[in-house]
Order: structure tokens, then C-alpha cells, then sequence
């Protein structure tokens, strides 16, 4: 009777991975939109993508494979299968990274385009969407072992370009979902404040404003001591200073009279938080200069060449201090693209968020009611998507190769298990700073320009 029981719970649960995202929450749980449950799932996927990806990059895992005869090849250089071995260079170091982070973005890129103008869930591909969990896990696992049998060759240079531009373009989402947050949380404060007639509140956001524009000047001047020099490194210098001119620009673009009329929450709290976010993607540019008097990040021992994989003298170099800080900014962003909407429509419209919906009928608002009782996830999409699911796996796909650069310090291939930093990485992430600026500029100036139209 026992094994009776075992097996019919082992049926239940294997058709719940086989069948939609309610099932995959229990009685226990809180009742949950279908639609947050896909999402949630979906970045699980990439983060467990992202800690394999850390595992690989591990110093300890090579001499631990090494260990075991029947896994790894004598030598390097073989080719990746022979005679039943594997080249254990193969599934360390960068190359490990590019290969499992190509797998997840292919795996997102199928999906984006499998959803493309999914409009309810009414359609059958939202079966998909929200649905099969165990076979999407298996063509993840499927697409990743097949990544690690793609030889060498070109394949790391032309995906290092595919990286430069996709973690680009997530920069700049970063941005987006950063100044919404700046001004989601500048506005709520300001409400606090006029209901609860209270001063803590406006004490509160003043505190935060002068953290972040104290620890931005910190920044600064930490970044003159360590990445320049008296007689040298005058790129460092006249990035460090373009963006400081520019990050007081637009904080006092931020209080302008007509600024301040069009936006009334537009402030110093959101300048703050742009200027401190751009000291950051400036600090992190200066740590991929390829010279090493100009950037304290490069290994002493081999100028701008750094052994990321190989079985002798095995050495990574990606854990410094900007990538713990970006990998840390990646998984947070990533998080409030899967839990969160905006409170601006047009944030939303440019993130394709929270499509409001049609509103439901009696009896669907009564069987969702009936379904939260239980405890389980519930289908809110029926007359109307709340996301582009489209445009959610674009942005994985974009977070694929986002951290697939942090992890691997946006160094370029170069030779055999080596990684070589270059000024095109450089130049990216400055370019993607000024952009940020550029971009937060508008929204600051839109409603000036663009008086016929509604930004409230």
C-alpha cells in the first residue's frame, strides 16, 4: 500500500512539472499570479545558469577533475572528446562561461521568438509559457552539453562581440529600472510625508540623497588614487572627470524651476542615485584598461594576459571588486524584472510590463478567488497578457550575456587559455554611461519639449 501511495505522489508530481505554473505551488504557499510564477522560474533558470558559470570558474574544480582518471585527458590542446576523456579545459575557465552562458541565451532566444505576439493566455503557446517545466529544464541541459562540444576555433571571438553588445544593451536596462526605482521611491516618501504630516520622511530621503552623492565623491577621488598616475593615464583622468561634470549637470538639471513645474517629483534623491550608478559603470571601465600601471586589477605577473584555464598553474581572475558589485546589481535587476512592475506607464510601455487587462467577468474573478484560497497560483492573463513574454526572454537573453562579460571581466579570448583585457571594453561601458546620462537627461526635459503629451 505504501509503494501505492509513493507511486501515485511520484504521478502528481511529475505532472505537475509537465503541466502549468499552478501546479507548482503547493497548499502552504501564498496564492500567486501565474503570470509572476513563469517569470520567477524562468530567472531561475538563468541563475542556475549563472552559478554553474561560478562553479566552472573555481580555481579548486580543475585539480579536483584531475583527480579522477576516467574524466580528464592526459594533457591540453587534445582535441575535447577522445577515447571516452574530456578536455577539462574545456569545461573550466572562460571558456566554460561562454559556452554556458550561450546555451542559456540561445535557450531565452528560442522562447523569445516562440512568444512573439502572444496576447492572452488563451493562445496555446501561454500553455508553454507557463507550463512544462521538466522538458524546458531537459532543452536547457540538451543546449548546454551540446555548447561544450563546440570547438574552439572563432567561436569565443565572435561570441565575445555578441557579449560586448548584448551586455551594452543591459546596462542601459539597468539604467531604466534603476531611475524608475529612484523615482517610484522619491514619490512614495514625498506621499508618506503629507499624509502622516511628518518630517521623518523628508528626513529620510534628504539622509539617502547625501549618502549617495558622498559615497559618488568618495568614489571619485578613490579612483584618481588607484587608476591614475601623475604623469600618465590620462584617459582614466578624462573619464573620471567627463562623467563628474556631467553627473552635476544633470543634478542640477533635476531642480531647475521649470523642471521642478512640469515634474513636481522629479529631485536630488533620483540624481543621486544616477550619479552613484555612473561611478560605478566608471569604475568598472577603468578596471578592464588594458595597462597595467593605469589598473590595479591586472595580474603583476602578466601585464595584460590573464591564464583563466589549463591544467598547470590554473588561475582565475574575475572575483574582484567591480564584478562582486555587478554581478551583485545583475541579480537584483534581474529579480525586479521578474517580480516587479513599474508605477509609470511609461516605463512600462518601454519595458512592455503590465499590459493592463481587460477587467474580469463574475465568474473568472470568482474562480481566481476560489484558486488563492487553495493556495496556489492563479491565471490572470485570460483577456490580456500582463507582460510581453517576448520581450522578458529578450531581456534573459540580454542577462545572459551581461554576466557571461561580468564573469569573465569583460576580457577578450585571446591565445590557448588566456584572456586579454582590451580598450573596447573600455569604451563600451563608457559609452553606456553616457548614454544612461543622456537617457535620464530626457525624462528630466520631455515634459518641456513634449508639452501635447501626458507624463504624469
Amino acid at each position: 500500500m505504501g509503494a501505492c501511495l509513493g507511486a501515485c505522489s511520484l504521478l502528481s508530481c511529475a505532472s505537475c512539472l509537465c503541466g502549468s505554473a499552478p501546479c507548482i505551488l503547493c497548499s502552504c504557499c501564498p496564492a500567486s499570479r501565474n503570470s509572476t510564477v513563469s517569470r520567477l522560474i524562468f530567472t531561475f533558470f538563468l541563475f542556475l545558469g549563472v552559478l554553474v558559470s561560478i562553479i566552472m570558474l573555481s580555481p579548486g574544480v580543475e585539480s579536483q577533475l584531475y583527480k579522477l582518471p576516467w574524466v580528464c585527458e592526459e594533457g591540453a590542446g587534445i582535441p575535447t572528446v577522445l577515447q571516452g576523456h574530456i578536455d577539462c579545459g574545456s569545461l573550466l575557465g572562460y571558456r566554460a562561461v561562454y559556452r554556458m552562458c550561450f546555451a542559456t541565451a540561445a535557450f531565452f532566444f528560442f522562447f523569445t521568438l516562440l512568444m512573439l505576439c502572444v496576447s492572452s493566455s488563451r493562445d496555446p503557446r501561454a500553455a508553454i509559457q507557463n507550463g512544462f517545466w521538466f522538458f524546458k529544464f531537459l532543452i536547457l541541459v540538451g543546449l548546454t552539453v551540446g555548447a561544450f562540444y563546440i570547438p574552439d576555433g572563432s567561436f569565443t571571438n565572435i561570441w565575445f562581440y555578441f557579449g560586448v553588445v548584448g551586455s551594452f544593451l543591459f546596462i542601459l536596462i539597468q539604467l531604466v529600472l534603476l531611475i524608475d526605482f529612484a523615482h517610484s521611491w522619491n514619490q512614495r516618501w514625498l506621499g508618506k510625508a503629507e499624509e502622516c504630516d511628518s518630517r521623518a520622511w523628508y528626513a529620510g530621503l534628504f539622509f539617502f540623497t547625501l549618502l549617495f552623492y558622498l559615497l559618488s565623491i568618495a568614489a571619485v577621488a578613490l579612483m584618481f588614487i588607484y587608476y591614475t598616475e601623475p604623469s600618465g593615464c590620462h584617459e582614466g583622468k578624462v573619464f573620471i572627470s567627463l562623467n563628474l561634470t556631467f553627473c552635476v549637470c544633470v543634478s542640477i538639471a533635476a531642480v531647475l524651476p521649470k523642471v521642478q513645474d512640469a515634474q513636481p517629483n522629479s529631485g536630488l534623491l533620483q540624481a543621486s542615485v544616477i550619479t552613484l550608478y555612473t561611478m560605478f559603470v566608471t569604475w568598472s571601465a577603468l578596471s578592464s584598461v588594458p595597462e597595467q600601471k593605469c589598473n590595479p586589477h591586472l595580474p603583476t605577473q602578466l601585464g595584460n594576459e590573464t591564464v583563466v584555464a589549463g591544467p598547470e598553474g590554473y588561475e582565475t581572475q574575475w572575483w574582484d571588486a567591480p564584478s562582486i558589485v555587478g554581478l551583485i546589481i545583475f541579480l537584483l535587476c534581474t529579480l525586479f524584472i521578474s517580480l516587479r512592475s513599474s508605477d509609470h506607464r511609461q516605463v512600462n510601455s518601454l519595458m512592455q510590463t503590465e499590459k493592463c487587462p481587460p477587467m474580469l467577468d463574475a465568474t473568472q474573478q470568482q474562480q481566481q478567488q476560489v484558486t488563492a484560497c487553495e493556495g496556489r497560483a492563479f491565471d490572470n492573463e485570460q483577456d490580456g497578457v500582463t507582460y510581453s513574454y517576448s520581450f522578458f526572454h529578450f531581456c534573459l537573453v540580454l542577462a545572459s550575456l551581461h554576466v557571461m562579460m561580468t564573469l569573465t571581466n569583460w576580457y577578450k579570448p585571446g591565445e590557448t587559455r588566456k584572456m586579454i583585457s582590451t580598450w573596447t571594453a573600455v569604451w563600451v561601458k563608457i559609452c553606456a554611461s553616457w548614454a544612461g546620462l543622456l537617457l535620464y537627461l530626457w525624462t528630466l526635459v520631455a515634459p518641456l519639449l513634449l508639452r501635447n503629451r501626458d507624463f504624469s
